[in-house]
């Protein structure tokens, strides 16, 4: 739903417990602080917790605890959690905690011995909880799930591809990834997938995927391809999260001595700017272009003809988007809205279609309420 339903529903009903990606969490930490006024527990999880924006919810809502979870979909949910104590400055990390009843972790060398604390390893999981496998990959059940030397027999560790170490109080932290995936608002993404996406396209002879300001971003050597065909041709056949926010076109792509791709003398990368770059023309038009460039953080103002999703935009951003635009035109739009008119030019348009449409009759919501003692023991 809409960050600003969240918040609305939250008030209006009394919710007590919400269950937020970091992300998210930050975003009405930002926007909806209101939405929290009634919470006493919120989860967040998915990403690297944000020590600011917690710091910032307990001194707004010092009711409210704070508890950061850990725990890839193979475990279920989550495997470990912190309860985040306020502080008078925030934390400069925060733990993922330590493993919930019926679960366990293992933080292991390349030879599968425990590391120490304070040394970082690969993060193993295993008891309650845990998948049996993949479906119909039995090649990657066999080399994600390895049987528990630790353990009963029988029992079994899931390898996370995470890295981890234990402090000298026995909570975990997370250290980034040990493979090549990369974590985008709360997703993982193999830079490679895409990289095969780049490659399908005729034109394509040469793909690169790296990360850049938590986004993603393509190097890719494609003759006479523009650059807004591409980004097309992959929005075809990608989620929305796997498709980079920058596209950048290359002679060449830089190789190592050893003729691997070298990503670490790849140029900094550039956005898709549109080619008509026309000025605003009406003062709706000139506001929206404020707006975006504004949401964005663009070093300098947009065209009309601008896709948001183009420099750097997501579906969070845009819930911030229709947040701005409510305040600043008194117009409630979605992020909906903002996928199916990305441009100022498109986003005016619609707008002035919404004022000039008749208004239509509100649905009603659903009535929420407290279950039974009956139904939360039958279910």
């Amino acid at each position: 739903p809409e960050p600003a339903l969240i918040a609305e529903l939250s008030q209006q009903h009394g919710v007590t417990m919400l269950q937020l990606s970091a992300s998210l969490f930050n975003y009405l930490t930002d926007e909806h602080p209101n939405a929290f006024t009634t919470v006493t527990t919120t989860y967040t999880g998915g990403e690297a917790a944000s020590p600011t924006h917690i710091h910032q919810l307990h001194q707004t809502s010092p009711h409210t605890t704070v508890i950061n979870g850990y725990g890839p979909a193979e475990s279920m949910g989550f495997t470990t959690t912190h309860t985040i104590t306020p502080t008078t400055q925030p934390h400069t990390t925060i733990p993922i905690g330590t493993p919930l009843t019926n679960k366990n972790t293992y933080i292991l060398d390349n030879t599968l011995r425990l590391c120490p604390p304070g040394t970082t390893g690969h993060l193993y999981l295993t008891g309650h909880g845990l998948a049996h496998g993949y479906l119909n990959r039995p090649d990657l059940t066999a080399t994600t799930f390895t049987p528990n030397p630790y353990g009963p027999p029988g029992t079994r560790l899931y390898h996370t591809g995470d890295l981890a170490h234990h402090d000298h109080h026995g909570h975990l932290h997370y250290d980034g990834r040990a493979d090549n995936q990369v974590k985008i608002r709360g997703f993982r993404v193999e830079p490679s997938e895409v990289e095969a996406a780049l490659l399908a396209h005729p034109q394509i002879t040469q793909a690169a995927v790296t990360t850049h300001r938590d986004q993603l971003s393509a190097y890719v050597v494609s003759g006479s391809a523009a650059m807004e065909d591409v980004r097309r041709h992959l929005t075809d056949r990608l989620p929305e999260h796997l498709v980079p926010t920058y596209l950048t076109p290359l002679d060449r792509l830089p190789l190592t001595p050893n003729g691997k791709i070298d990503k670490r003398a790849l140029p900094e990368p550039a956005a898709v700017v549109s080619a008509g770059g026309r000025a605003p023309r009406t003062p709706l038009e000139e506001t929206l272009v404020g707006l975006f460039t504004r949401t964005l953080g663009a070093g300098e103002a947009l065209s009309i003809d601008d896709d948001f999703f183009h420099h750097g935009g997501h579906s969070l951003l845009g819930a911030r988007l229709t947040n701005h635009i409510a305040v600043a035109l008194d117009v409630r739009l979605t992020v909906r809205d903002v996928f199916e008119h990305p441009t100022p030019a498109r986003l005016a348009e619609h707008i002035t279609a919404l004022k000039t449409a008749p208004a239509a009759p509100k649905k009603a919501r659903p009535t929420l309420r407290r279950r039974t003692e009956t139904e939360r023991i039958s279910s």
